[in-house]
C-alpha cells in the first residue's frame, strides 16, 4: 500500500467514526430492554492437553473467578500463560477437563452438546485474526452467524446499524481486501454484536494493528461496553490497554497469580505503574 492510499485509508476511517455516534441510537434502539451483561464464575476450571513424552501441560490451572455483569476485564500474562485458552473454555468453544463454568444462570459446563449452540449465540467472539470471509462483503460478513437462523429481528436492517455504529456506514458493500486492518476488526466486532451477546470474549484483538488502531479498537469495544452494558473480558499483552479495564487479571503457567481492582480515580500512567510493580 502506498504512503498516500494510507493516509487516506487513516482519513476515511477517522471521517467514519467520527459520524457514528449520530448513527449509533438505531442500532441499539431495538435493545434498549435486554441491555444488559451477565457475570462469569469460574470454580476450580481445569484444562490440560498432551505432550511429547506422554507428559500433560495444564494450560487452564484450577481457576476461580467471579466477574461482575458488565464489568471490562483484562487478562493479561505472557504467551502460554492460558490466556486465550481460558476465553475459549468460557465461551464453550473447547471443553473444560475439570471444574465449573457459570454465565449468568447458565452452567456451562454441564450444558449437554445439544444447548452448548444456544449458548455460544449469548457470547460475542472478536478474534486477532478478524476471520472474516475473504469472498464476501462486510454486511455479508456481519450477517454469518444468524444466516441459518430464524430470529426475531430484521437481520439485514440489524447488520447495517451495526456497521454504522462501528464507524463503517458507506463501506457496507466492501470485501475485506479493500478495508484496512482496524477496519476488518470493526467488521469483526460488529459480527460478534449482531445476536447482542450478553458477554464478549476479544483474545488480542489488537494484536495485528499498530498502536493508533489499536487504541482506537479498545475505544470501540469499552463504548459498546459502556452503552450495551455487556461484559467485556479481553485477553493482551498490553498492559497500557489493559489498565483501561476495570479488573486485571494476571496469568501465569495457567494459573491466576492476581486480581487487581482498578481504582477509577486514577490515571491511566498510576493504574499501569501499580501493575508493572505485580511483574
Amino acid at each position: 500500500m502506498t504512503d498516500t492510499s494510507r493516509t487516506e485509508t487513516t482519513q476515511t476511517e477517522t471521517t467514519q467514526t467520527d459520524s457514528a455516534p449520530s448513527r449509533r441510537d438505531r442500532a441499539t434502539e431495538a435493545t434498549d430492554a435486554t441491555r444488559h451483561g451477565a457475570p462469569v464464575r469460574t470454580h476450580n476450571l481445569v484444562k490440560t492437553f498432551d505432550a511429547a513424552a506422554g507428559n500433560v501441560v495444564p494450560a487452564v490451572d484450577h481457576v476461580d473467578l467471579d466477574l461482575p455483569a458488565g464489568s471490562a476485564v483484562a487478562l493479561t500474562g505472557p504467551s502460554g500463560s492460558g490466556k486465550s485458552t481460558l476465553l475459549h473454555l468460557i465461551g464453550a468453544i473447547e471443553k473444560a477437563d475439570g471444574g465449573t463454568i457459570t454465565v449468568g444462570e447458565t452452567e456451562v459446563t454441564a450444558l449437554p452438546g445439544g444447548k452448548l449452540a444456544a449458548y455460544r449465540r449469548t457470547v460475542g467472539f472478536v478474534f486477532q485474526r478478524y476471520h472474516l470471509l475473504p469472498a464476501l462483503t462486510a454486511l455479508d460478513n456481519v450477517l454469518t452467524p444468524v444466516l441459518p437462523l430464524k430470529v426475531d429481528f430484521d437481520k439485514q436492517a440489524r447488520a447495517r446499524d451495526l456497521l454504522a455504529m462501528v464507524g463503517l456506514a458507506g463501506r457496507e458493500h466492501d470485501v475485506p481486501s479493500h478495508l484496512s486492518g482496524g477496519q476488518q476488526q470493526r467488521v469483526a466486532i460488529a459480527r460478534a454484536l449482531i445476536h447482542d451477546p450478553a458477554v464478549i470474549l476479544a483474545d488480542e484483538p489488537t494484536g495485528n494493528l499498530d498502536t493508533r488502531t489499536g487504541e482506537e479498537i479498545v475505544d470501540l469495544l469499552l463504548a459498546l461496553r459502556a452503552e450495551r452494558g455487556t461484559t467485556l473480558l479481553l485477553a493482551t499483552h498490553d498492559l497500557t490497554l489493559a489498565a483501561r479495564c476495570d479488573t486485571v487479571v494476571r496469568l501465569r503457567d495457567g494459573q491466576v497469580i492476581e486480581v487487581q481492582q482498578v481504582a477509577g480515580d486514577r490515571s491511566t500512567a498510576e493504574t499501569l505503574e501499580s501493575i508493572e510493580r505485580l511483574g
